[in-house]
């Protein structure tokens, strides 16, 4: 299965991963053979960063 292009489809899919399936995105990331810091990068731009403590991509601060 790939990942969604879209960034908001993409954070949807991952944060429910993480919270149902992984205990973190490296986790994920080495299941699905996916590059972690692309998937960060994707999120990035849409203003999103990954939070390591709750285990979740949230929205970025200024």
């Amino acid at each position: 299965m790939s990942l969604p292009k879209d960034p908001y489809m993409l954070l949807s899919y991952i944060n429910t991963q993480l919270r149902d399936n992984f205990s973190s995105l490296s986790e994920l990331c080495c299941s699905f053979g996916e590059d972690e810091a692309l998937i960060k990068g994707t999120l990035e731009t849409a203003g999103f960063v990954y939070d390591s403590v709750n285990n979740r991509f949230v929205t970025k601060e200024n």
